[in-house]
C-alpha cells in the first residue's frame, strides 16, 4: 500500500515581531498515523499547530493539508481538521449538551439531540449531559474539549497536549479513544510532554528545537542513529535524551 502524506509542512517560519518561533521547518505526516511532536516549551509545538489549525498564519513557507493549500484554500481545511488546543474551549456556566449544540452550529452536516448525545457518550459524558460545565472535574472537561473537535468528524485531528493536568483514569480513556480514532483511519498530530504517552500511542515522532526539526521518524530508528550510545537506554532515556539534545 502507498503511503500517502496527510500534512506536508515545507520551509515554515512563523515570527512574533523580532522573535522567531518557527524556522524553516519542515515536516511530513503520513495518512492514518499518530505523530507525536516533542519539544521543550517554548520549541514551536503550539506554533505548528496553530498553523495547522488555521488560526494562524506563516511568515514563510508552504503547508498542504490533504492536497489542500492552507494560504489559498482555508475553507475545505477547516472542514477536514478537529483542533483540540491546551486552552478548554467551552462555557462554564452552560451545560455539557448546550456547548456541543453551540459548536455543532458551525458544522456543514447538522447534528440531532441524540447524535449529540451519542457523542457524548463515546467519551462518557453522556449521564453528565445535562450538568453544568462548571461541575465536571478536570478530566470531563478535557473529555467534552475532545468531543467538541470530534462532532464534524473531521479526517484529521490536531491535539496539543489534550491530556495535560488531568487524572489518570481520564488520561488512560483519552489515550484509548485516540487509539481508535487512528484505527478507524485519522491522522493524528498530538503533542504532549508524557514519555507514556509517547510509547503508547505514536508511530513516529518529530522533536522541536528552537523552531526547527531536530529529528522525525520511530524511536527504533533514533535508536539506530545513535548506535552504541543507546545500546543500554531504555525507551524512556532514550526519548528523554533526544528531546534534550543529548542522543546525537
Amino acid at each position: 500500500m502507498v503511503e500517502v502524506n496527510q500534512i506536508e509542512v515545507r520551509n515554515v517560519s512563523k515570527s512574533y515581531g523580532k522573535n522567531k518561533s518557527l524556522d524553516r521547518l519542515s515536516l511530513s505526516v503520513k495518512e492514518g498515523q499518530i505523530y507525536g511532536l516533542l519539544g521543550a516549551n517554548g520549541s514551536g509545538k503550539s506554533t505548528l499547530l496553530k498553523l495547522l489549525a488555521t488560526v494562524l498564519e506563516p511568515s514563510g513557507g508552504d503547508i498542504t493539508i490533504a492536497g489542500f493549500d492552507i494560504k489559498k484554500q482555508t475553507k475545505p481545511i477547516r472542514e477536514l481538521i478537529g483542533y483540540v488546543p491546551q486552552e478548554l474551549s467551552i462555557w462554564e456556566e452552560a451545560t455539557v449538551l448546550e456547548n456541543a449544540q453551540y459548536w455543532s452550529a458551525f458544522a456543514s452536516k447538522k447534528l440531532t439531540k441524540s447524535a449529540l448525545i451519542n457523542h457524548l457518550e463515546m467519551i462518557g459524558l453522556g449521564d453528565r449531559a445535562h450538568d453544568k460545565v462548571k461541575t465536571l472535574s478536570g478530566g470531563m472537561k478535557r473529555k467534552l474539549n475532545i468531543v467538541i473537535a470530534l462532532l464534524h468528524d473531521p479526517e484529521i485531528l490536531l491535539m496539543d497536549e489534550p491530556t495535560v493536568g488531568i487524572d489518570f483514569q481520564s488520561k488512560f480513556e483519552i489515550n484509548q479513544l485516540i487509539k481508535q480514532l487512528a484505527q478507524d483511519g485519522k491522522t493524528i498530530l498530538y503533542t504532549t510532554h508524557d514519555v507514556v504517552e509517547v510509547l503508547f500511542l505514536c508511530d513516529e515522532i518529530g522533536v522541536l528545537k528552537e523552531g526547527q526539526l531536530h529529528y522525525s521518524g520511530t524511536l527504533q530508528k533514533a535508536r539506530e542513529k545513535a548506535g552504541s550510545a543507546a545500546s543500554t537506554l531504555t525507551d524512556e532515556e532514550v526519548l528523554y535524551r533526544l528531546v534534550n539534545g543529548e542522543l546525537f
